[in-house]
């Protein structure tokens, strides 16, 4: 367990900093670009103020302390060269305005109220409040209690005195509530930039898992159908040697033996990366070929589609596909569970919906039956990604497969 830091010890690191500490610039991020074409007019209007305050404080120590020019220029650059140092070397203009409160009370007279020239009362204190923006709160401290050894040691009357300190506290505190201000700012920055990783990192995962549902929609189809028709055909076919009938054995042992590592692999393929889908997606007007192909696969199966009401909108494609996708899932399950059994695909289309039942009609399952797999799971995702309604389960018949697909997806994607 870590042990608390010490306090004296942390104390004299704050100190140590303030006094020859790095004194690295502060990085706030990347500025608003109205914020960056601010800062070229700003700048320019910073070094003329900067100049005329020079030159007011040479003038003030001239006039009021009758200091030789160039002490009394010296002076009067100290109390400004620390104000423009302030913004980008905060510790460094602290460093160099901090023994300047002690040079600058040479020859002061008793009618300043103040033993500085007011140019450097008001520099220092931007310095200070600049300071206590951008180091830690126990730097800022530091800052502070060493600025209150030259006003006790300067100010003759201690209500003066009191009230600089009152000044210089107040100081700090705008500067470190500025400082907290501006790290929650950063934090609430980076906690959004996170946030906006997280959404795109979750888009990919569902992305991920839709093509895994297409991967295993497509491939188990077509390795069902290859199973199927290599078991079938010595029975469709002429008699067939003993060679060609081990031949076509083989060829189902490995279809089925390739399903099943598929489904032990899928859920791996739902978590990694897989290429983008480039082929057209397949629709209702791909039902019959689809239809087609199973028969060749030795399958008995009949589509039935009825006519849409007068005046009813098109299927959209995303329920064409979806009812693609059901039809073939169902007959790839029909030729795993029950092959040879007849299929009767019945496709209703409505004024507001598309409604598709997938009929497997007696059968016994076979013994090659493959164990229960993501089928049903991607057939019920498929339709209540469209806000419609899925039900599979055995009748008196058979099996049944039934899915109700709306026209106005909207709903649906809202889910």
């Amino acid at each position: 367990m870590e042990q608390p830091a010490d306090p004296v010890h942390v104390a004299l690191g704050d100190l140590r900093r303030l006094l020859v500490g790095p004194d690295q610039r502060d990085r706030p991020g990347t500025p608003p670009r109205r914020w960056a074409r601010l800062r070229r007019v700003l700048i320019p209007v910073a070094v003329l103020a900067l100049t005329g305050l020079t030159f007011a404080a040479i003038g003030y120590l001239i006039d009021t302390r009758d200091l030789p020019g160039p002490y009394a220029i010296g002076l009067a650059v100290g109390s400004t060269l620390p104000v423009a140092l302030a913004p980008r070397r905060p510790l460094w203009a602290w460093r160099i305005a901090y023994p300047l409160l002690f040079l600058g009370t040479v020859d002061a007279t008793a009618n300043e109220p103040w033993p500085w020239n007011p140019v450097q009362i008001f520099g220092f204190l931007f310095v200070l409040v600049v300071l206590a923006s951008r180091v830690p709160t126990g730097v800022a401290a530091w800052a502070g209690l060493l600025t209150l050894v030259p006003v006790f040691a300067t100010v003759d009357e201690r209500a003066n005195a009191y009230g600089v300190v009152v000044l210089v506290v107040a100081v700090l505190v705008v500067g470190d509530q500025v400082r907290r201000r501006r790290m929650s700012q950063q934090a609430l920055a980076e906690q959004a930039e996170l946030s906006e990783l997280a959404q795109a990192r979750r888009a990919v995962l569902e992305e991920r898992t839709r093509i895994a549902r297409e991967m295993h929609d497509v491939v188990a189809h077509h390795m069902s159908m290859i199973a199927v028709q290599a078991e079938t055909a010595p029975y469709r076919l002429d008699p067939l040697p003993e060679p060609a009938r081990a031949e076509f054995t083989a060829i189902a042992a490995s279809a089925r033996s390739a399903l099943t590592d598929m489904r032990r692999l899928l859920g791996v393929l739902r978590s990694e990366s897989g290429a983008p889908q480039t082929a057209p997606q397949p629709g209702l007007d791909d039902l019959p070929e689809l239809v087609d192909t199973a028969g060749r696969a030795g399958m008995t199966v009949s589509l039935e589609r009825g006519s849409p009401p007068a005046g009813a909108p098109e299927p959209p494609e995303a329920v064409g596909l979806a009812a693609y996708r059901i039809v073939q899932e169902a007959l790839a399950n029909a030729a795993r569970h029950a092959p040879g059994a007849p299929v009767r695909v019945t496709l209703a289309p409505g004024a507001r919906d598309l409604r598709v039942r997938v009929d497997n009609i007696g059968g016994t399952p076979g013994p090659t039956d493959p164990p229960a797999g993501h089928g049903l799971v991607g057939m019920r995702e498929r339709a209540r990604l469209l806000g419609g309604t899925f039900t599979a389960g055995p009748t008196p018949d058979g099996f049944t497969v039934t899915a109700v697909l709306p026209y106005d997806t909207t709903e649906g994607e809202a889910r």
